[in-house]
């Protein structure tokens, strides 16, 4: 498989939390899969997102020193920024599918990547997004995709 996969804060998050041990060991899987073949790609507002949830948000979070570790490996995956044209094809996704912004955000860094999915359980299962399809980390083991 040779296909890139954007992954949603979501997954990134679950990696870490013990409080939900089944859909931590999925995303486990997914991260150690994505991290093994380089096909992971992400953008600096996932990043972003990961940093608040674990230190403010989950509950046993993490200190923010080994926050900032994780961020800082991830930042090898080279993330997407944030730039006008981002926005304005976020708005684009926005205006056609009637997502969130935040959302919106997370589908044009995706298609900007050129990624054939988006991993997140935050969007319809199986939708196609103007190239990049959504799908469900916890309903599919990292083996089942296609390409």
């Amino acid at each position: 498989m040779t296909a890139t996969i954007f992954v949603d804060t979501n997954v990134i998050v679950y990696s870490i939390d013990p409080g939900k041990k089944a859909k931590q060991e999925r995303a486990l899987e997914w991260m150690n899969e994505v991290w093994k073949t380089r096909r992971g790609r992400l953008s600096m507002q996932v990043l972003q997102e990961f940093y608040v949830t674990v230190t403010a948000k989950l509950k046993p979070g993490l200190d923010r020193e080994a926050a900032r570790r994780h961020v800082m490996a991830l930042t090898l995956w080279r993330p997407t920024p944030i730039t006008p044209p981002l926005i304005e094809r976020a708005w684009s996704v926005q205006d056609r599918f009637g997502f969130s912004w935040w959302d919106s955000l997370i589908v044009a860094a995706a298609q900007a990547e050129g990624c054939t999915y988006l991993l997140t359980e935050d969007l319809q299962e199986g939708q196609d997004l103007e190239g990049v399809v959504v799908i469900n980390p916890f309903n599919h083991a990292p083996g089942s995709l296609k390409g």
